[in-house]
């Protein structure tokens, strides 16, 4: 990865480790290999941390990546919860919107030609979704409902071959909420996916061919 760009990732406001980043630009780039001319998608955004992770290795494969978040933050992100921010908010309408520095983020990056936001809840957009996917990240919400049908809407369009992101994936209970270990659990039980890697709470995995 460029290191102006691995900067810019590394400073951009977010919860990812350098290193699960790292992996993400990593299975970009296989996902684009093994599945050409197919785009990425990422589930939940939020400030564009993850963005410049993938939106970079989608710019390297001459593809691009679809980052869909509604930009009002996850039920974790909202007030009294552990991961609010309350500089976030929009103060006129009373609800967080992150969609303001995800922009600044992606611009200042110069990954506006390769990152294209999607601007909507995930079920929404995924019933009316069509395209296979060379790459698909999940880290929307990590409840037990918007998790499971993140998995269930979105992971059948990951192509053969392609590869799917899980993030905040803890096998301990003490490390962290269950849901994105369920789905991940889903995935290899499903018989369709196989482990690829893990990096920190990053797990990867293959589409079957």
């Amino acid at each position: 990865m460029p290191a102006d760009l691995r900067a810019a990732a590394v400073a951009a406001r977010g919860f990812m480790p350098p290193d699960e980043g790292d992996a993400l630009w990593a299975a970009g780039l296989a996902a684009a290999r093994a599945v050409p001319d197919r785009p990425f998608l990422e589930i939940g955004s939020y400030c564009g941390k993850s963005s410049l992770w993938l939106g970079g290795a989608a710019q390297a494969s001459d593809t691009i990546l679809y980052a869909l978040d509604h930009h009002r933050g996850s039920e974790e992100n909202q007030p009294g919860w552990e991961w609010h921010e309350p500089d976030l908010v929009d103060r006129e309408v009373g609800k967080i919107d992150t969609l303001p520095l995800f922009r600044r983020t992606v611009h200042d990056a110069g990954l506006e030609g390769a990152v294209v936001a999607l601007v909507g809840d995930s079920p929404t957009v995924g019933r009316h979704w069509t395209a296979p996917l060379a790459l698909l990240f999940i880290d929307g919400g990590h409840g037990t409902e918007p998790a499971h049908r993140d998995y269930e809407l979105w992971t059948p369009h990951v192509a053969p071959g392609g590869l799917l992101c899980i993030h905040d994936v803890f096998p301990d209970p003490a490390d962290g909420g269950r849901p994105p270990f369920e789905i991940y659990e889903r995935a290899l039980a499903s018989g369709a996916f196989t482990d690829q890697r893990a990096v920190g709470s990053l797990r990867v995995l293959a589409r079957s061919g």
